[in-house]
């Protein structure tokens, strides 16, 4: 019987952050950067949105855990992934940088549309616009490394 992929044993996989801790230094850099100025309940949606696409454990966790301890509400939590749907619960702002991060982390998908982009565009200043767009980009790095390593949500 062959074996696929999916059913292989499980790696040991690397400890990127002890190998390479200047990897660790400079995300942390870009982290601090993409978030200076930005609203911090829009930060978090962005970084939630998108480990959810990501499928990054230990980034959902650590995000959720982060924007409640900033009063986000369980409702708002449950429904980001379904933020479309969900009417005025989230801000126009909430959801053009919502919208914006789906098509960032979907780009496999083709390209963030003009439309998307000039939602966006709409609703922040440019200063504002260049930080969600970093805040989106910097979480998928992060989710990315986590997911390639399979770093693990913390058990709390």
């Amino acid at each position: 019987m062959t074996q696929t992929l999916e059913s292989a044993p499980a790696v040991d996989r690397l400890k990127i952050y002890k190998t390479s801790p200047e990897l660790y230094d400079a995300m942390m850099t870009l982290s601090n950067a993409a978030a200076k100025g930005i609203d911090p309940t829009i930060g978090e949606l962005i970084k939630i949105r998108a480990s959810q696409i990501n499928h990054c454990a230990f980034c959902l966790d650590m995000h959720t855990h982060d924007a409640r301890k900033q009063g986000e509400t369980e409702q708002r939590l449950a429904l980001i992934a379904a933020w479309q749907e969900a009417g005025d619960l989230f801000t126009e702002r909430e959801q053009a940088a919502l919208a914006l991060t789906e098509a960032i982390t979907e780009l496999g998908n083709g390209h963030v549309s003009d439309a998307v982009y000039a939602r966006a565009a709409a609703a922040f200043t440019e200063r504002e616009l260049g930080q969600v767009i970093a805040m989106a980009v910097t979480i998928n790095a992060w989710n990315r490394i986590n997911v390639t390593v399979r770093m693990p949500a913390p058990r709390r």
